[in-house]
């Protein structure tokens, strides 16, 4: 018997369950938690950071493979701007394009808070105040249903006065098999408490996929596909595999950098007064409202490869440029360039040499991947290369859930569905 890890349980909370829930709910605390083990319709949303729409082709991958074989899979997942990890992510759960939920990059400042969210300031990533939006958790808990979104972004803080029912704080060493026994921990609950809605997220691809595309990173490729092959294992041992709906996404893909290719910022305008928040391959700008004309001036067509803009005149398809927290000025490197400071680069020359990601969503290098499989899910389908955001929608109707106002669309990815 696996053990079960701990797991921190949602304060007691007032639920709002619709009537044919609220029946549901009293025959299985009825008839007890181990009178059955069929599952509820249950999802199992797989983050596998930094997967290339074709990185399935660097290394052996046969537990995906089969998913692919026997389920749905897109040409890739056409992220939204920007490219980056926590935006898209968190698009994902959502289905709003950042400018529309809030979490526009991995580094950002917030004006009307007056703080700096970056990845490594865990008081921000756990502060509600940063999430907009309603993630699909919320949208789960607050009608009704157990979720259990294990590292995902957003998922440790209170949005809307709702956590989920189970999380961790997250913990970027945590071992495969450690993620594996969280899942089945979870899925080993009786009827009563077991979630509907579970995650589980891997950086391993992303982590090894900065440095090249060599061994380090098809041994991390083979590596995650291997932990899904136990997962898999387990749950078909338990017999309810063929019940649960098993969704594969990534929030990029990678473009391939190196040290020819890059812009510094400082041949161009005084870095202390430039209000750099962000870098590279958006660079994000806040100076003094009385030199913004100035920085504007200075860098706009200063090099060829940094194409330089307004937020209110980005490119509409970037759906970038309505928050607040979008600094007034961004500017967008051209796929493969990178930008930064000479002071920067002659300390860390051999990090502008391998894979980066962040750059405009249109790219075909930045797509990430999707495989649907499970009783709602076709089998044997591919289909051409959608958005990310319309995943929201699809899961609600899995979960049989009243999705909350969002940018995707059920139209477009009801084909995937049986």
């Amino acid at each position: 018997m696996i053990s079960r890890p701990r797991v921190y349980p949602k304060y007691p909370r007032m639920t709002r369950l619709r009537p044919g829930a609220l029946v549901a709910l009293a025959v299985a605390l009825l008839m007890g938690c181990g009178s059955s083990s069929r599952l509820k319709p249950t999802i199992l949303l797989i983050a596998l950071d930094g997967f290339g729409w074709d990185y399935r082709s660097l290394a052996d991958t046969p537990n995906l493979d089969r998913l692919v074989a026997s389920g749905v899979s897109a040409e890739g997942l056409i992220p939204v701007f920007p490219t980056k990890t926590f935006p898209n992510f968190y698009s994902i759960v959502t289905g709003l394009y950042p400018a529309n939920h809030g979490i526009i990059a991995n580094t950002m400042f917030d004006p009307v808070i007056g703080d700096t969210f970056s990845l490594g300031n865990r008081e921000a990533v756990a502060d509600g105040r940063w999430y907009g939006g309603e993630p699909l958790w919320v949208t789960a808990e607050k009608q009704g249903q157990l979720t259990a979104p294990i590292f995902w972004p957003g998922s440790e803080a209170e949005i809307s006065g709702v956590r989920p029912s189970y999380w961790l704080e997250f913990d970027h060493w945590m071992p495969h098999a450690e993620k594996v026994r969280q899942v089945l921990a979870q899925l080993d609950l009786p009827p009563h408490r077991r979630p509907t809605f579970i995650s589980m997220y891997f950086p391993d691809v992303d982590d090894q996929g900065h440095g090249g595309n060599d061994s380090s990173l098809a041994a991390s490729i083979a590596g995650v596909d291997t932990a899904l092959g136990v997962l898999f294992h387990e749950l078909t041992e338990r017999g309810i595999m063929e019940e649960i709906n098993v969704i594969v996404v990534s929030d990029h893909g990678m473009a391939a950098t190196d040290s020819s290719r890059v812009i510094f910022l400082d041949d161009y305008v005084d870095l202390e007064t430039a209000g750099v928040i962000d870098w590279s391959p958006v660079l994000a700008l806040r100076p003094p409202p009385a030199i913004e004309e100035e920085i504007y001036a200075a860098l706009k067509n200063a090099h060829p490869q940094l194409q330089i803009n307004w937020r209110s005149e980005l490119p509409t398809r970037l759906h970038y440029s309505s928050h607040y927290r979008i600094p007034p000025i961004i500017g967008i490197a051209d796929e493969g360039w990178s930008v930064t400071s000479h002071a920067w680069y002659d300390v860390n020359p051999a990090r502008f040499n391998g894979n980066n990601h962040g750059y405009d969503s249109r790219l075909a290098s930045m797509r990430g991947i999707f495989i649907g499989w499970g009783p709602a899910f076709k089998s044997g389908l591919q289909v051409p290369a959608f958005q990310s955001i319309h995943l929201y929608a699809l899961m609600c109707a899995l979960l049989d859930l009243e999705a909350a106002p969002n940018d995707g669309s059920f139209d477009s990815v009801k084909v995937l569905l049986n």
